[in-house]
């Protein structure tokens, strides 16, 4: 599934600038990206969304117009056009890494024209316990797509490929969702708010046969177009369980080679992302988001947070072959929705850990590698100035020494409140030794076995200009300064 040591890039965040026409600054630097040695690229949603060509994609509009048709106000997504998209993808393809997709299939919005029907009110949070009787509604659930006029699919949605909406053209009332009539929420979803099927716009009911066969449809024809090498599937825990290995088996089938997928449930909770995984029958690796929130709290805690128990409760800890490893991502960010950054300070430990050790599938995110600088509202009413500072410079190392020097055994020594480190020992093709060591407190030094006897050994980070040598038996004391991380590679 996965290339051997292979590292993925989120090449996007939430704030990009659509006047940098992302394809085409893909296709310009898809060189540089493979030479730094990552193999393969997340790339954001490449359809046209309800905001047109503003829509960071998200907000689903047609999954059929990759920038090709006047809708919505634009042709271009926000990233360019379709051409300029799948001229990105080959360029990338070109220079040996794999490109993932992102599929958006919960929901869909900005629907052409309204439909009546009959639904029920329900809490946005309480999905269980109506808060009215069935009453006429007046929503945008037909979807005509009039600016491509059927071209690649003569599919339209109405009302009853939906479960449920947030808004009804009548009584205009907020925080509300309306279930139609005859329907129910999807099963085998989050329990979050009773049933978490519904998460936005109209909800597709995956219970409908229509839709699966709608929904599968467009993956085969995605796969035909694009030939990308799988799927960053989002929101899964807001679709039926079941579904996935059905959909899944069938996009192979459909391209008779293997795909990558990984799903995006987003959940601070070990036991429910295995329940997850197994319910797919281990089909797609999730996002480890526990890991992301320990980094988050330990970013936070300024020093006084255990890392002996950083991997603790997390799938690269526990379920490593499942598991795609990320220190931030577009959710995550200052003021976004899901905001639980991990500050800046902690992102080089953080990047050291998932980029250097033997666990797990490692997600490096845009604004990490680039930096960034946006402003936007926060949940508190006030404007904000966002400035993500580059980690580029170190990232790279990191590469350099997983490519070079990540291989072979893996020595733990996650002994110590705030100094925790481990070396990899090498293998054949690869026989030179590693050791890392960091600290989010003071800084100090930890003895760690290196198996190389008499060897000499500097810091690739350029924190400490002293080398370290290996005694007879293959240890050595190696060292980090305070809040910081020290790659020890043997020259």
């Amino acid at each position: 599934m996965t290339q051997v040591n292979g590292v993925m890039m989120q090449y996007f965040h939430w704030y990009i600038d659509p006047n940098l026409i992302l394809w085409n600054d893909l296709k310009n630097k898809a060189q540089e990206i493979a030479k730094a040695g990552f193999t393969a690229l997340w790339l954001p949603p490449a359809y046209k969304g309800m905001s047109g060509g503003y829509d960071v994609g998200y907000g689903v509009y047609d999954m059929y117009d990759l920038g090709e048709f006047d809708q919505k106000g634009s042709i271009r997504t926000k990233y360019g056009d379709r051409q300029q998209y799948l001229d990105a993808i080959k360029e990338v393809q070109k220079n040996g890494l794999q490109v993932y997709a992102d599929a958006v299939l919960n929901h869909r919005m900005g629907g052409d024209e309204k439909e009546i029907a009959k639904a029920t009110p329900y809490s946005q949070n309480d999905r269980l316990n109506p808060v009215g009787w069935q009453q006429d509604i007046n929503a945008y659930t037909h979807f005509k797509f009039p600016g491509r006029q059927g071209k690649h699919s003569d599919f339209q949605w109405h009302w009853w490929h939906f479960d449920a909406v947030d808004y009804d053209d009548y009584s205009q009332a907020r925080n509300t969702i309306y279930l139609f009539d005859g329907k129910r929420f999807d099963d085998y979803v989050a329990l979050e708010k009773g049933n978490f099927a519904y998460l936005m716009g109209c909800d597709l009911d995956f219970q409908n046969a229509e839709v699966r066969e709608e929904v599968t449809r467009w993956g085969e024809w995605y796969l035909e177009n694009t030939e990308v090498n799988g799927f960053r599937i989002d929101a899964v825990k807001h679709i039926s369980t079941w579904f996935f290995p059905q959909w899944l088996d069938q996009m192979e089938r459909y391209v008779e080679k293997d795909l990558f997928m990984v799903g995006e449930y987003w959940y601070n909770d070990i036991n429910t992302l295995h329940w997850y995984l197994d319910a797919v029958q281990g089909k797609m690796s999730l996002f480890d988001v526990p890991l992301h929130y320990n980094f988050h709290y330990a970013s936070k805690a300024g020093g006084n947070y255990d890392m002996r128990r950083i991997l603790d409760g997390t799938l690269m800890q526990q379920r490593p072959t499942h598991a795609v490893t990320f220190v931030e991502n577009h959710d995550s960010q200052p003021l976004q929705a899901l905001e639980a950054p991990v500050e800046p300070w902690f992102k080089p430990l953080a990047y050291a850990l998932i980029l250097l050790r033997a666990e797990g599938y490692p997600c490096v995110f845009y604004a990490d590698y680039y930096g960034a600088e946006y402003e936007d509202w926060g949940r508190d009413g006030n404007r904000y100035n966002i400035y993500l500072p580059s980690h580029r410079w170190l990232i790279d190392k990191f590469l350099y020494a997983r490519q070079n020097f990540a291989y072979g055994s893996q020595y733990d020594y996650f002994d110590h409140w705030n100094i925790i480190g481990w070396t990899r020992l090498g293998n054949a093709e690869h026989p030179q030794a590693m050791a890392v060591l960091m600290s989010d407190g003071p800084g100090g030094s930890k003895w760690m076995e290196v198996g190389k006897p008499n060897a000499k050994f500097y810091d690739l980070t350029e924190h400490i200009q002293e080398p370290v040598y290996s005694n007879e038996w293959g240890w050595a004391e190696f060292r980090c300064q305070g809040g910081s991380v020290s790659v020890w590679i043997q020259e």
